[in-house]
């Protein structure tokens, strides 16, 4: 049977090097010996929060110093996706509280709560964005990760029927 197992992208890779999967979705570009990479494309992420959020932590106006004291919203432990960012898009290290949110949809709830900034994927923020629930911080410095799904060479029916583009 099937048992999902959630992991950060950055990390899963490891998981199959290791045994522990016999598939991944991974942002990792080295393929895993033993399995086939399949190209599926780049997720953009974006910087988002609430406008209340905003209000309460930069009232004179967004500044990466502020930024990097700010509460965050991060998947994992292992997530290092804002402090890539941040550094890449700022040139800071965010230092501020986490809250750790292991859940795609609880992650852009707590964002919409105002509890902290989040790398969010542009699709999944673009409706907010519009609407004005949520703001781009600083707008038009987005991040891209590009995935593969990797999967054992083992026969293994279950992961043929889920990589087939029939189902």
């Amino acid at each position: 049977m099937l048992d999902l197992v959630m992991e950060d992208e950055a990390h899963t890779a490891e998981r199959l090097r290791d045994g522990e999967v016999l598939a991944a979705v991974t942002a990792d570009p080295a393929p895993v010996v033993g399995c086939r990479t399949y190209p599926l494309g780049a997720i953009e992420y974006v910087a988002t929060a609430s406008p209340a959020f905003m209000a309460r932590t930069f009232p004179g106006g967004f500044d990466a110093e502020r930024l990097r004291h700010a509460p965050l919203l991060r998947f994992d432990r292992r997530d290092g996706l804002q402090a890539r960012w941040a550094q890449e898009a700022l040139g800071v290290r965010p230092e501020g509280p986490v809250h750790w949110t292991p859940a795609t949809q609880g992650m852009l709830d707590m964002n919409l709560a105002g509890l902290g900034w989040a790398m969010t994927p542009r699709a999944l923020a673009q409706p907010h964005l519009a609407s004005g629930r949520l703001v781009e911080l600083p707008p038009g410095r987005s991040i891209a990760v590009t995935l593969s799904w990797q999967r054992t060479r083992l026969s293994a029916r279950l992961l043929d029927r889920l990589g087939s583009e029939e189902h």
